[in-house]
């Protein structure tokens, strides 16, 4: 019998994710199983390699349409994506989704060249979400125990936006999600 849980999410990203992904020539759908293959490419434990392919569920269950930030509007998909997935998961994998987007933030404050990087979608919701760090909040990040990790899957983002790209399909990856979630009980 499937876990409903893991069904809940495996039906997200395989029947809900055609949406585009910002300015990219892909979908969400894509970017989630790019980020995904990064990670496990990389030989990340499994609880980042669900994270990246859980990174922007959040804008998956939001009702706030595909494009929010292109009507000035910061969806926060990490907190809602957050909220989503702490029902089922540990901070391992719930962690580096909420802090994704605040890694660009710390990325674009302590790396010189990383701004340059950045789509223009990003560099948009990068304004709606406050920005650069400052020291302040640079210092504060760094001592969460997940930064690090968050920084891994901002850098796995980042690179999952490539056009055409042959990835596993969603069911390769289900197993590493299966492998994080909580028994129930």
């Amino acid at each position: 019998m499937t876990d409903p849980r893991l069904a809940r999410i495996e039906d997200l990203l395989t029947l809900k994710a055609d949406g585009q992904y910002g300015l990219a020539e892909i979908n969400q759908r894509q970017h989630a199983l790019q980020s995904a293959w990064l990670a496990e490419r990389q030989g990340c434990p499994p609880a980042l390699i669900a994270a990246a392919l859980m990174h922007d569920i959040g804008h998956l269950v939001h009702d706030l349409g595909e494009n929010p930030a292109e009507a000035g509007v910061d969806d926060e998909h990490e907190a809602v994506g957050h909220a989503f997935l702490t029902r089922w998961f540990g901070p391992e994998v719930t962690e580096p989704v909420r802090l994704h987007v605040a890694a660009k933030r710390y990325l674009c404050a302590t790396e010189s060249d990383y701004f340059g990087k950045l789509a223009p979608d990003s560099i948009r919701s990068l304004e709606l979400q406050g920005g650069p760090m400052s020291a302040e909040e640079v210092a504060a990040f760094r001592a969460i125990p997940e930064a690090e990790a968050a920084v891994q899957l901002r850098r796995f983002d980042e690179q999952a936006k490539v056009k055409g790209l042959e990835t596993p399909p969603v069911t390769h990856f289900m197993p590493f999600v299966a492998a994080c979630i909580r028994q129930p009980g």
